[in-house]
């Protein structure tokens, strides 16, 4: 490190007796839920916590998986070198919750299903439901290893927390309770992991006021500073960060996590009733502006206090995802145990991200690739076996994570790439819920063309890295530092470069997913009307329709028979179990007693 740095230490023993704390809390609750209410008996229990959820622990479980410890990190760092104007994503994150608790929620609900790409194959075929399957699995596996890696590797270099020992602790520890307990061992750790996530960010903020004597020392910094720059109504899509790429671009990056993805949409359809499923995803929401408040606040106050030395021009860190590591051994450092509860916290949002990965991998695989083609498996078994998946998962996301330090350059292509394919699924959902002329060609054919497009220009962007005018930070300082030395920024030269260089793969990288959904969607529709589209005649049931609409307006008084809705017991006999539309009905009626009506609890 450059001589002018400040001095930082390591890791204590209260630091490291914070974390093992937090690590051992999270096993004992998977050992409560293997054995509450005697244990987990059927797949059911397991991947969906028989259907039993209630809002509040719901919520705070999606909040948490959302906010992996890259979000934890990362965030303050771009407050830091590129203003507030991230905050615009509250505007964002209200428009995708709304969006996937009126038009997404009711439709995966109603059906009562357990794995999202189920839908695929009712609405289209089963051909889709794989594709859909396999894509999932595979950028899934892939992003959960960098979750994995990536946050411990920035946490080694700046605070000597040993690399592979988190690497391998939080991999077991998140594997063991999410195969003894199921969902309801990940919603309740969850809980515990964004108590932790709220506390060191709180930590972090409070120390920081008392540094730098007050909030208005801090703010009057960032103001003078530019880092206040909230909106930047700029319409130019290159531009990395605007209102509009943020708005426009965010809201379709998000709506392919919580409006179609597995992991999330497990959730919210494990509650007992569809209140209690729009209520958690509202609730969600308030966490989610909590976490996004702590994380700008923390962003600021690292600036008030670099503002005259900035640590990453200056070489002090390598990398800007190690600049909040740094701040928290620099003004924690003397305080027993607060770097250690930073590091939990970072390391909540990495076990509550892989859980809820490694619990959807489950739910899938058991699912979508064993129950259609194994029918004579006994509920008993397939429970078993979705511990066995989630505890193959654990393993292959463990084993990603050191794949991952192999990758170097090619984490950052990782991650985008796992956006991308966001996109094209979300416009397949859509095609479905929305289109009622959509067909299964047009929908295969819409897929194609929305990964292509989105991968050219997301690949492109890759090879051919935007402009340093569409994504220079704003002035970082080193007049105190005594020293020279460039950032990374100030150091990048320019290849050679084609004309789509400068245009097309310097587009926002938050409207890959924008790209992906609207191309997709496009070119859906206009195979769908030339190829019959308007001839078929498709189940409303499957469709977002207009009582689902009106059910909104009711939506503060719940009905007491608000449940899953699904056929009767004389259409699934008439016409037969073994239509695809009633395998995830079947044993419904066969786990569930009280039903009256189509409706079970």
């Amino acid at each position: 490190m450059n001589g002018a740095c400040r001095a930082v230490g390591g890791f204590g023993t209260w630091d490291y007796v914070v974390f093992v704390a937090m690590l051992v809390i999270s096993a004992v609750i998977g050992i409560y839920y293997a054995f509450a209410g005697g244990g987990q008996k059927t797949s059911k229990e397991f991947l969906m916590g028989g259907r039993s959820m209630n809002a509040v622990p719901v919520a705070l479980s999606l909040t948490a998986s959302f906010m992996s410890a890259v979000t934890v990190l990362g965030t303050p760092s771009e407050v830091y070198r590129y203003g507030a104007r991230f905050s615009v994503f509250a505007i964002t994150y209200a428009l995708v919750v709304v969006i996937s608790a009126e038009i997404f929620l009711p439709v995966f609900y109603r059906l009562g299903i357990t794995s999202t790409y189920e839908y695929l194959e009712l609405r289209f075929n089963k051909y889709l439901r794989l594709c859909g399957t396999m894509f999932f699995i595979i950028l899934t596996i892939l992003y959960t290893g960098i979750v994995i890696y990536a946050p411990a590797l920035a946490l080694n270099q700046v605070t000597g927390f040993h690399l592979w020992g988190a690497v391998i602790a939080t991999g077991i520890v998140c594997t063991f309770y999410c195969t003894l307990g199921g969902l309801k061992a990940v919603v309740w750790t969850d809980v515990f992991q964004v108590g932790i996530m709220i506390a060191g960010f709180s930590a972090v903020i409070i120390r920081a006021v008392v540094v730098q004597g007050g909030i208005n020392p801090i703010l009057n910094d960032s103001y003078h500073g530019g880092r206040l720059n909230f909106w930047d109504f700029d319409p130019n899509p290159l531009q990395r960060h605007t209102f509009w790429t943020i708005i426009i671009g965010g809201t379709f990056t998000w709506l392919g996590v919580y409006g179609v993805n597995q992991s999330q949409v497990q959730r919210y359809i494990a509650c007992k009733t569809r209140f209690q499923a729009k209520l958690s995803l509202y609730i969600n929401l308030l966490g989610l502006w909590a976490i996004l408040a702590c994380a700008v606040l923390c962003g600021l106050g690292m600036y008030s206090i670099y503002k005259d030395c900035d640590p990453w021009t200056a070489k002090c860190v390598s990398a800007p995802d190690q600049l909040m590591p740094y701040l928290v051994q620099d003004i924690l450092q003397n305080f027993q145990g607060m770097p250690g509860l930073f590091v939990a916290s970072a390391y909540s949002g990495t076990l509550s991200t892989v859980s809820s990965s490694i619990n959807a991998l489950a739910a899938v695989t058991v699912e979508d690739l064993i129950k259609p083609y194994f029918r004579s498996l006994t509920e008993r078994k397939l429970s078993w076996i979705s511990m066995g998946m989630s505890l193959f998962y654990g393993g292959v996301c463990i084993a990603m994570a050191a794949v991952a330090s192999l990758l170097g350059g090619l984490l950052q292509a990782a991650l985008s790439i796992f956006g991308m394919v966001g996109g094209p699924l979300l416009g397949l959902f859509s095609l479905g819920i929305l289109c009622p002329f959509a067909n299964p060609l047009g929908a295969f054919v819409g897929l194609l063309g929305g990964f292509s497009a989105s991968l050219w220009v997301g690949i492109g962007a890759q090879i051919y890295p935007p402009l340093l005018t569409n994504t220079m930070p704003l002035h970082l300082s080193t007049a105190y530092c005594n020293t020279t030395s460039q950032g990374a920024e100030g150091n990048r030269t320019l290849t050679e470069r084609p004309v789509l260089a400068d245009h097309w793969y310097s587009l926002s990288y938050l409207y890959f997913s924008t790209l992906g959904t609207l191309v997709t969607v496009a070119v859906g529709i206009v195979v769908s009307l030339l190829t019959g589209g308007l001839k078929q005649n498709v189940d409303r049931k499957f469709m977002l329709n207009k009582e689902d609409f009106l059910s909104n307006f009711s939506f503060l008084k719940p009905k007491k028979d608000e449940k899953v809705e699904v056929l009767n017991w004389k259409q699934v006999t008439d016409e037969g179990i073994d239509n695809p539309a009633f395998n995830h009905i079947e044993m419904n009626f066969k786990d569930n007693k009280e039903r009256v009506n189509g409706v079970y609890t």
